[in-house]
């Protein structure tokens, strides 16, 4: 697959920017050079490598334990939203700068 200067374009104007004539250049090549380099990775032959939980183990707690058990701690329990604690209301919006009794008032950020 290879991206066109019509899906630079388009993914653009999805994102609201306004690019010049060389930065869609530019992103066309960058965007094609990635393709190709993930392109070259799928021809790599993982048969062989086990699959893992974690890419990282920068957020590992337990180093006693090997693999997917180091990482238990990261699930939690399933609750259902209304017995699960939650921030009251009030608290909630009690740090924001415009708000009405129900929401966070926000400027209107996509204008066309």
């Amino acid at each position: 697959m290879k991206v066109t200067e019509q899906d630079v374009t388009y993914v653009a104007e999805l994102a609201n920017l306004e690019l010049t004539a060389e930065e869609r250049t530019g992103m066309l090549r960058d965007l094609n050079s990635i393709l190709a380099y993930v392109e070259r990775l799928s021809e790599l032959d993982t048969s062989d490598v086990p699959p893992m939980a974690q890419v990282s183990d920068r957020y590992s707690l337990d180093e006693s334990k090997q693999g997917s058990e180091r990482f238990a701690y990261a699930s939690r329990k399933d609750v259902p939203e209304g017995l699960r604690k939650s921030l009251p209301h009030s608290e909630a919006l009690a740090n924001a700068p415009d708000a009405d009794e129900e929401f966070f008032k926000v400027p209107k950020v996509i204008e066309r």
